[in-house]
């Protein structure tokens, strides 16, 4: 509703301008979600994005004023969003807060300031899809299932079957970093894109006979399966360990030796020698 010359006049058609210093994705859907509630009125939205500026924000409210538009801001910004209330008061410009009094009202409650920085969410939404891509690939690339995955993966562990691959591909995955990971197993040759990418991203995983022997053991137990089964023969770990090592000395890549090491402190290895840095989750 406007007022002209003391009196109301009511219009179907109603323009909204979202200002925000980030995307503008929030105001947009509580302003559709509000205009939802008027059946038979047309709302046009336009956006103002990643708004830094004071001249901006005079070119934003002088179009407001001549489009007769209500202005939705999500500026977490203090100076500028002041200066937008100031600016559009003098010009007779209705402007809806959309997150400052849910922000004033956590700042009472957990007693801390808010960060008052742009474009928070959009970052944890898109540490969240890297998150879910990483642990995807690691699914799609494990135990060496499509050799093409070597050649796009951050990280590629090798070793022999028990030797902690699958679950260091998760742990690294859930922290962003696309893994594959390939069983070293004598009577099948590597992939040659293994020998294809930087030896720096590859990792060869080794461990001890005696504890390979248990663990092969325990697992085969657990399968329903005798103990005796060639999988966890010292014989059988001593081949295996034996070609995975001539494997890892063809590629040139560093090696970890996991006996008695939790996947936290493998992954910790794991970084330091490719170079990454542990991404910690956004707080």
């Amino acid at each position: 509703m406007w007022k002209k010359e003391g009196n109301p006049i009511f219009s179907d058609e109603v323009m909204v301008f979202i200002v925000s210093d980030s995307v503008g994705e929030t105001a947009e859907a509580v302003v559709k979600a509000v205009a939802s509630q008027f059946e038979g009125r047309t709302v046009e939205i336009r956006k103002f994005p990643y708004i830094e500026d004071e001249e901006t924000i005079k070119d934003v409210v002088l179009a407001a004023k001549e489009s007769r538009a209500i202005i939705a801001l999500t500026l977490v910004v203090p100076k500028l969003r002041d200066f937008l209330y100031k600016l559009a008061k003098e010009r007779g410009v209705t402007v809806i807060d959309i997150m400052s009094p849910m922000i004033a009202a956590m700042e009472q409650l957990v007693g801390k300031r808010s960060l008052n920085q742009p474009g928070l969410v959009r970052q944890l939404d898109e540490e969240y899809f890297k998150k879910v891509e990483a642990i995807e690939f690691a699914v799609k690339y494990d135990d060496g299932r499509d050799p093409r995955g070597l050649l796009r993966a951050d990280v590629v562990l090798v070793g022999v079957s028990r030797t902690s691959k699958t679950p260091l591909s998760m742990y690294l995955a859930n922290r962003r970093y696309k893994v594959a990971n390939v069983p070293l197993v004598p009577e099948v040759d590597p992939p040659e894109e293994l020998y294809q990418i930087p030896k720096k991203k590859v990792i060869g995983l080794t461990i001890s006979p005696d504890q390979l022997n248990m663990i092969r053991r325990e697992r085969l137990k657990a399968l329903g399966l005798t103990s005796q089964a060639n999988y966890a023969s010292l014989e059988r770990i001593m081949q295996e360990l034996e070609f995975a090592e001539k494997v890892m000395k063809k590629v040139g890549c560093p090696t970890i030796n996991v006996t008695n090491k939790a996947v936290e402190e493998i992954a910790s290895l794991i970084l330091d020698l490719t170079g990454g840095k542990e991404q910690t989750e956004a707080q």
